[in-house]
């Protein structure tokens, strides 16, 4: 892992955002970029219940992978991210990233590329349950 990667973790357990917050702090630190996603109770205005997520046998590899692309893109200190497995309900945390930066400009560019390249380039999949009692599966493509 790279020495700026402090974390880049797949987990079945509760994500904490302190706990990746204080990953990226450092005294050289003077802006830290940070994204929360959250289990939201809708989606393309059918009610959501909850959602499984699913990984690949690589995906913490591949994540490790983006973070550390992330890190070498950008001037930054540190890079943090955790994403969830399993079972979430409406208000669980799904993911947490945190770049850590000298200035800000650079902590939140770093911050928004690696959620977005987390989403595009990790094989991780959700099963959204509707309030309707149906399910879809998001990202098998």
């Amino acid at each position: 892992m790279s020495s700026r990667v402090r974390r880049a973790q797949i987990v079945s357990t509760p994500l904490s955002v302190d706990r990746v917050l204080d990953t990226v702090r450092d005294d050289s630190v003077g802006g830290i970029g940070l994204f929360v996603g959250v289990v939201r109770d809708s989606d393309q205005g059918q009610g959501v219940r909850s959602l499984d997520y699913t990984a690949h046998p690589t995906a913490e590899e591949q994540l490790l992978a983006c973070a550390q692309r992330v890190a070498e893109q950008h001037d930054v200190v540190s890079v943090a991210v955790e994403h969830r497995v399993g079972h979430l309900d409406v208000g669980d945390l799904a993911v947490v990233v945190a770049v850590g930066a000298v200035h800000r400009a650079e902590a939140l560019n770093a911050c928004h590329q690696l959620i977005d390249d987390l989403k595009a380039q990790v094989p991780i999949w959700k099963e959204q349950a509707f309030t309707s009692g149906d399910s879809e599966w998001v990202g098998l493509t």
